[in-house]
């Protein structure tokens, strides 16, 4: 499956259609936690996504500039969990901060259930656990 990156304004609107769907069935219903997950930051984000043949978005990712030096990840889901698929979303979410940016660290605030998988990407818990939602998350960072 191929990912693609884009901005914006480069969505098709059935992409962003595909990309709000997919977030909102997993953390807003499967998680059970009623947020506004349409918080603007979209707007200014680079969008990472692997399509399928269908059309439909089985991973996602954003991220969009923090300060001067970092980079914030987030919405960060897979349709098809246990598959690798995340791993393959993650290297290329970090690849294309590397391409996109001149950042030199990526920030992300991690469901403390899956830190384990954002430190095989790179990533080490920088805080300490807070709730989010109510989700304990950990913020992470990854050095470029």
């Amino acid at each position: 499956m191929e990912f693609i990156v884009k901005n914006f304004e480069q969505l098709t609107t059935e992409e962003i259609y595909e990309l709000l769907k997919l977030r909102c069935a997993v953390f807003v219903v499967e998680q059970n936690c009623a947020y506004q997950d349409v918080d603007g930051k979209d707007k200014e984000a680079i969008h990472v996504f692997a399509k399928a043949e269908d059309g439909s978005i089985k991973a996602c990712l954003r991220f969009f500039e923090k300060d001067a030096d970092r980079v914030h990840m987030g919405r960060v889901i897979t349709a098809e969990r246990g598959t690798g698929l995340g791993a393959k979303l993650m290297k290329a979410g970090i690849e294309a901060v590397k391409e996109k940016t001149d950042k030199k660290h990526i920030y992300l605030e991690a469901q403390s259930y899956a830190v384990g998988f954002y430190e095989k990407a790179g990533f080490t818990v920088i805080g300490e656990e807070f709730d989010e939602d109510g989700i304990p998350h950990k913020p992470m960072m990854c050095t470029l």
